[in-house]
Order: structure tokens, then C-alpha cells, then sequence
């Protein structure tokens, strides 16, 4: 599985042109501890008619931290891309902790699907935004796919289930 995984990102990184490594650091660094987000829920929630969505997002985020990026992250251990061939020019910081799940992945999908359940014309705009963070961090050779799909899942089913909760309401 590694060993394909690391394909799809050699092949990515035949993509890489001075434009795109600008547009995909500045992509990236709105996941950056989730603070794009964050931030973007803390307006929500100073705006009365979005302030259920600003709630969500912060519940959302808070759940897929704990569960994501202090559990997971530390139970599997998944060295990133990046330390098992450091040939591989980085356009940002190596990061530090492990690489599943993808953190900015599943804070960007907790933020865009919370807000999506609750405003679909915001929502489809801030889902755009996810997908482009995610495949940022496949671009920028520090996560694995695998990484970038369980934690946008991973992201999607924890707001999916707040949104739930918060609506009093059984999950379909």
C-alpha cells in the first residue's frame, strides 16, 4: 500500500510549477492548527443567524482534535512521506508529528461540512476550500493519501454526527 501511495505522490510532484507551489503553500497554511477554521466559527458565532453553524465548527474542530490528532496521530505512528524520502525538496517546515490522519484535512472537512448541513449556498464554497486543502497537503509531499482521505472522512462523519446531536435528531 506504501509503496503505491508513494507513487501517487511522485507522480503529484511532477505537477509543481512556481505558480502552483505559491497557490498550494498559501492553500495549506489555512489549515494551518486548524486557525482558518476556528476563526471562521468564531464569526459565525458572533453573527446570531449563523451562530448554530460557529457552534457546530467549534465542537466539530475540538472532537476531531482530541480523536485525530492526539489519539490516532499517537496510536499509529505513520511517518509522513516527507522523512522516508527527504530527497524530495519541502516547499514548508517538515512538521513534526505523525501523518495519519491528515490534521488539515479533517479540520477543514469538520469546518466546510458543518457549515454545509446548515447553509448549502456557504457550504459549497467552504467544501471547495477543503478539497483544496487536502490535496494541498498531498502536493506539498507530507501526507499520504490515505492520510488525506480518512481525515477529510474522518472530518465529514464528526460534524455530520454534532450537526445530529445539536439538531436533536437521529442519525441516517
Amino acid at each position: 500500500m506504501v509503496a503505491l501511495e508513494m507513487e501517487i505522490l511522485y507522480w503529484i510532484q511532477n505537477l509543481h510549477t512556481p505558480w502552483l507551489d505559491q497557490l498550494m503553500v498559501s492553500i495549506s497554511s489555512l489549515g494551518n492548527m486548524g486557525q482558518f477554521w476556528i476563526a471562521l466559527a468564531l464569526l459565525f458565532i458572533c453573527i446570531p443567524k449563523t451562530r448554530r453553524i460557529g457552534v457546530s465548527m467549534l465542537i466539530s474542530i475540538l472532537i476531531g482534535f482530541l480523536l485525530g490528532n492526539i489519539l490516532l496521530k499517537n496510536l499509529f505512528e505513520r511517518p509522513r512521506p516527507c522523512w522516508m524520502d527527504p530527497s524530495i525538496a519541502l516547499l514548508i517546515p517538515s512538521p513534526t508529528d505523525f501523518s495519519f490522519p491528515s490534521g488539515h484535512s479533517m479540520v477543514s472537512f469538520e469546518g466546510a461540512v458543518s457549515i454545509w448541513l446548515q447553509n448549502k449556498k456557504l457550504g459549497i464554497a467552504a467544501l471547495i476550500l477543503a478539497v483544496f486543502i487536502a490535496l494541498s497537503r498531498l502536493y506539498l509531499f507530507v501526507h499520504f493519501p490515505s492520510d488525506v482521505v480518512f481525515g477529510s472522512l474522518m472530518g465529514a462523519g464528526i460534524a455530520w454526527l454534532v450537526y445530529c446531536i445539536m439538531q436533536k435528531r437521529t442519525c441516517k
